[in-house]
């Protein structure tokens, strides 16, 4: 089984420097994972490495499509196991690095394989939503998947569809096959490395970097997105960063109110992060709290990981 290793961490808590620091050392190669870096010109609100870094250092699974363009975690895991595939054949070391969970989960563990979708399904389904009411979906849901209902808001549309099509398709309720995927599975031989810091340090470099991107011109990507006769993927537009900027452009709020609704959905983010990583019993974390410079970290990483 081949080797990944795999930097994680809390949104803004300094993994890409770390990573970048560590190719270096290494010769390795950076795939990310990170489910908005896959978009082109989408580039401040990501905090994309500069062209000059990624000619520097190979990175993958940035800029795969447009903004306006669908993209599933199916379609990642299938560029990133060929991104690996490629730098393992040319006797390179691929280092994953990002903290998307869903991607982490899927590339290390593999898909949730919750069977194909049945667009005649689907219809039917969509058609009954209209025509019932959500209520007496989310009730049928309820007598097929108790655990699904209660986990599911009854005005969630979308999943209470896809939970009634998955049971339709299966014969089996979503939750006992999400269960089953929880089980976990290897892909790889896949070291995870966590890279943490204190609760206050992570929300204060979270504020200061949602500055910076607003500084270094934030709006402006937006409005250029929005000006595009192809617009944007609903996936895109919900990033953290985009809809605020979205809403302000909008005239919703001004310009200040977005950047403070950034900061707080960014630092909801890394909650959802932090619980994901709990997850994972086999992440060798190392705090980082205090320290700027990758470099010393890298050092260490070196020395009591890679050294082994």
């Amino acid at each position: 089984m081949n080797k990944l290793y795999l930097i994680l961490g809390c949104t803004a808590c300094g993994k890409g420097a770390v990573g970048r620091a560590l190719a270096r050392r290494l010769g390795a190669e950076i795939v990310s994972v990170d489910s908005m870096k896959v978009y082109r010109r989408m580039d401040i609100g990501t905090a994309k490495p500069p062209p000059a870094v990624r000619a520097e250092i190979p990175h993958h699974g940035i800029d795969l499509v447009e903004p306006w363009e669908p993209f599933s975690v199916a379609q990642y895991l299938a560029a990133a196991d060929a991104a690996i595939a490629d730098i393992h054949s040319r006797g390179r070391i691929p280092l994953a690095v990002g903290g998307t969970s869903l991607y982490i989960k899927a590339l290390t563990e593999g898909l949730f394989d919750q069977g194909s979708a049945d667009p005649a399904i689907r219809v039917e389904l969509e058609g009954r939503a209209d025509a019932e009411g959500l209520p007496a979906l989310h009730a049928e849901l309820a007598r097929v998947d108790a655990e699904a209902a209660a986990r599911i808001h009854p005005n969630d549309r979308k999943r209470i569809v896809r939970a009634l099509e998955v049971h339709r398709l299966t014969g089996q309720p979503i939750s006992r096959l999400q269960s089953q995927w929880d089980a976990g599975q290897s892909r790889y031989d896949c070291v995870r490395i966590g890279l943490r810091r204190d609760k206050d340090e992570q929300s204060r470099r979270i504020n200061l970097r949602a500055t910076r991107m607003v500084q270094a011109g934030l709006r402006d990507e937006v409005a250029a997105l929005l000006a595009d006769p192809h617009g944007l993927a609903p996936q895109a537009a919900q990033a953290v960063g985009y809809a605020e900027m979205i809403d302000h452009l909008a005239g919703r709020c001004t310009l200040d109110d977005a950047l403070e609704q950034i900061k707080i959905n960014t630092r909801r983010l890394a909650k959802k992060q932090r619980t994901w990583h709990r997850r994972w019993g086999d992440v060798l974390w190392f705090d980082t709290t205090g320290q700027d410079d990758p470099n010393p970290i890298a050092d260490r990483l070196l020395r009591e990981v890679f050294a082994r």
